[in-house]
């Protein structure tokens, strides 16, 4: 496996982790819930779908 594909598959992951932490700290400290019409979550999750389907569309592409 080239080095960029290796980077670029570490950065994935890492944002990954990072997603998985915001959503354990805002559900468990900041009484975030899907559905309940707060700006945080929604936010965070409309940025979370934009960088998934960026991925997908530049794997795809590839």
């Amino acid at each position: 496996m080239p080095l960029v594909e290796s980077s670029q598959s570490s950065l994935v992951s890492a944002f990954g982790l990072l997603v998985a932490l915001v959503a354990v700290v805002g559900t468990r400290f900041l009484g975030w819930e899907w559905g309940s019409g707060g700006l945080g979550p929604t936010l965070v999750g409309v940025a979370v779908a934009g960088v998934a389907v960026a991925v997908v569309a530049g794997r795809a592409l590839e």
